[in-house]
Parts: structure tokens; sequence; C-alpha cells
């Protein structure tokens, strides 16, 4: 089985200014981090705040789906970055 992301649930970090999400390969849980730089490549306008990064995320999501697809290589790693 691929990569996939039945959960839809994103949460945003403060601390990292970033959103995370999660993928699951078979049993295994992958977490992905997309940081403010790509969220602003996508959205130029893209505020500073939670929201904004929540917003932005959500209207890009498929965008970033098809992204940690690519990214994602089956092996030990269970962490990625956009």
């Amino acid at each position: 089985m691929a990569l996939h992301f039945p959960n839809p649930s994103r949460s945003y970090d403060a601390a990292r200014h970033c959103v995370f999400f999660w993928g699951y390969d078979e049993s295994r849980e992958i977490t992905f981090e997309v940081g403010g730089a790509t969220l602003k490549d996508l959205q130029p306008t893209l505020g500073s705040d939670e929201r904004s990064f929540l917003v932005a995320f959500d209207e890009f999501r498929e965008k970033l789906l098809e992204i940690a697809q690519k990214r994602y290589v089956r092996g030990p790693q269970n962490r990625y970055s956009i």
C-alpha cells in the first residue's frame, strides 16, 4: 500500500512557525512539516499568525499532499520537511 492521508488533521507549531500533518504507510505514521517559506511561496500574502498558516495550508492541501507523496521514500525515516 502506498502513502495515504486518511486523517485531515493538521497542526500549527508556533515555535517552529510551521504546519504539521500526517500520512500513513500501512500502519506507520509519517510526519510532514510545512515551513513558512513554502507556504509563503504558495501564498505571497501569507500572514504570520496561526490562522493565516492554517488557511493557506487548507487552500493548498492537495498540492502539499502531492509534494509529500513525491518526497516520501519507504524506509526508516518517519519525518519529512516540505
